[in-house]
């Protein structure tokens, strides 16, 4: 097994209210009807379980689920930081945050994420498997933002 990561940083001015932005990206039913490739958020507390559907990756499929920490500064941060449950080690993780500040036309939002994920690939694959891992995540977040600015009601 060998561990591969890549990471998204996009930021944005999105025409809305802060609090409604912040309320939709703290609510773990509303996520992964915004987030293609999120089946569901299992929240207890300030832990979810995120459970993301099949991903080919050069011929291995996988099912990524993680558990987060997260910490939310409301309504101006989100923090994500890996934390497997004890004695159960998981081979994917997110590292990250959102940031959301008031500004003229709306709300700027910036977001940065790590993903790493442990597959049964060589080390030298590890290009490739960055191409596959920023284009997922790039299509993702794409599409993301535009669920998001359709829950909030804003034409893009």
């Amino acid at each position: 097994m060998n561990r591969f990561s890549a990471t998204t940083d996009d930021q944005a001015v999105v025409p809305a209210d802060r609090d409604a932005i912040w309320a939709a990206l703290t609510d773990p039913a509303v996520l992964p009807r915004l987030t293609p490739l999120l089946r569901h958020i299992e929240a207890d507390g300030d832990l979810w379980r995120w459970e993301l559907s099949r991903i080919p990756v050069l011929g291995v499929s996988i099912s990524p689920s993680f558990t987060e920490k997260m910490v939310f500064h409301a309504p101006e941060r989100i923090e994500f930081t890996h934390a497997p449950p004890e004695g159960r080690p998981e081979r994917t993780a997110v590292e990250g945050w959102y940031q959301l500040e008031e500004v003229e036309g709306g709300t700027h939002l910036h977001i940065r994420l790590t993903m790493s994920v442990e597959l049964p690939l060589a080390r030298s694959a590890g290009p490739a498997v960055r191409r596959i891992m920023e284009t997922v995540m790039s299509h993702t977040g794409d599409r993301f933002s535009v669920n998001l600015l359709r829950h909030l009601g804003v034409s893009s």
